[in-house]
Formats: structure tokens, C-alpha cells, sequence
């Protein structure tokens, strides 16, 4: 969230706090400024949703959704400037952040590189032990924190699709997204409840389901939040943000 200076867009995301946990908030590498970001953790804290960092590359032009050769000390440097402005912005709205999700090409590639995934779970942690570090279910970035005694939360996304590695699917590729609320409903309940997720290839992928992603910046991001929250509601399963430890941030 966060990643629009639009009015109707700082609007929507509001609308779809009513029926999320936790919410990953644009640091202005990527998308935002530091004023949305204001607004956007404000308004969370407001409706009791859990904040969080959501760090990128420094790739306005792009959406942050470039991939960038980095040093690992660039890597934490970057991550530990967007960790501490959001920090900084949470505890002057009232509030404390809960942890961090990178973005975009920062996220996937450290999916995938084990040294990039360390040098970001080592910012999270020099910035403050107590947060949570998002990452794909299976990733280096979840091995890493560990590693260093982080609290973890698997991530799913409930509007991308899968590769037979467990990978997302690459945004260049056809049928990268899921476009249907029925498709992500669909797959989601899958996840949640069976821990695994259908390939493209027709595989079924076994997957860790502790957080599940929705893409604010998706055509129908409020349509898949409300109807998502419906069907877990529907089968029993409660929506509430990861638990970890406590934070100072």
C-alpha cells in the first residue's frame, strides 16, 4: 500500500484495511512519499492492522520491479534506510511497526540469492531484532532470518501464479496473474488449508501459508481482499496479522 499519490488510490487502500490483517507500506524508493506513507500507517494503526516496511530497490521509474545487480552492503544499506523512515513515521502516528516485506525484484531475487536474502534479514535485524521478516514460502530470505533468529512469515500470493520450483511466475510471462476473485479464492483455500498450490504445469507445489499477498496495485485489489476475507471467514479460518517478537520500532 502506499504506492499511489492519488487520492482515489490512497482512498481504496483504506477501504481494503476493513478486511486485512496487516498491511506492507511503500518506503518511496519504488512508489509513494514519505506523506502517503503518513497516511497510509496512520490509517492502519486507526483500524488496528498491522504495518509494515516495504523496501525496495531504489527504482521509481520502474515500480521497483527491475532486477539490479547490488552489493551486499548496498543491499542492507538500502533496506535499513526504508526500515528506520517507516519505524520513525510508525511511532509518530501512535503506533509500532511489525515487520518487513521487500518488494519486487529486491523480494524475487532474494528468494533466489542466498547472500542478497542475508544481507536484508541483517538489516531487519540490526534494525530491530523484534520484526518480522516476510518472504516466499520456501525462499532464502525465510533460511536466512532464521538463521539469525528472526521471526519468519511464509508468504503466498493470491493473485500470482506459480512455477514448478515454487517461484512466481515472471510478469513477462503469459498467465502470470490471476484475474478472477473465483481463481483466487480458489487457490488461496488451497493453500491455507492444504499447504500446497497448483503449478502452471499442473503440479501440485508444497508451500508454507502463513501470510497470504494480495497486490494493492492490482485491478481488483478491494474485489479479491473483500471476497478472500469472506470465503476464510466461511471455512473457519481467522485472519489476524503474524505474531512474533516484541518490537521497538
Amino acid at each position: 500500500m502506499g504506492e499511489s499519490l492519488l487520492e482515489e488510490r490512497i482512498a481504496n487502500d483504506e477501504m481494503i484495511m476493513d478486511f486485512v490483517s496487516s498491511v506492507n507500506v511503500a518506503c518511496g524508493f519504488h512508489a509513494g512519499n514519505e506523506d502517503v506513507m503518513r497516511r497510509t500507517a496512520a490509517a492502519a494503526i486507526g483500524k488496528g492492522v498491522a504495518v509494515g516496511a516495504h523496501p525496495s530497490f531504489r527504482d521509481f521509474e520502474n515500480f521497483g520491479r527491475s532486477e539490479k545487480l547490488v552489493s551486499t552492503t548496498e543491499a542492507f544499506e538500502i533496506v535499513t534506510e526504508q526500515i528506520m523512515l517507516m519505524g520513525m513515521i510508525c511511532r509518530e502516528a501512535g503506533g509500532r511497526m511489525a515487520h518487513v516485506k521487500p518488494h519486487g525484484a529486491l523480494y524475487n531475487q532474494a528468494a533466489k540469492d542466498p547472500e542478497l536474502a542475508s544481507a536484508i534479514a541483517e538489516a531487519v535485524h540490526v534494525c530491530d531484532a523484534g520484526l518480522i521478516l516476510y518472504g516466499l514460502s520456501g525462499s532464502h530470505l525465510i533460511s536466512e532470518a532464521r538463521k539469525l533468529g528472526l521471526a519468519t512469515a511464509s508468504e503466498v500470493f493470491s493473485d500470482r501464479t506459480y512455477q514448478p520450483d515454487g517461484s512466481l511466475t515472471p510478469r513477462t510471462r503469459q498467465g502470470a496473474l490471476i484475474e478472477t476473485a473465483d481463481g483466487a479464492i480458489a487457490q488461496v483455500l488451497r493453500m491455507v488449508t492444504e499447504n500446497s498450490v497448483l503449478a502452471t504445469d499442473g503440479a501440485s507445489v508444497a508451500i508454507t501459508a502463513e501470510t497470504v499477498c494480495i497486490h494493492g496495485d492490482g485491478p481488483h485489489a478491494f474485489e479479491f481482499a473483500e471476497s478472500i476475507a469472506q470465503a476464510l471467514q466461511e471455512n473457519g479460518i481467522r485472519i489476524a496479522a503474524p505474531h512474533g517478537h516484541t518490537t521497538n520500532l
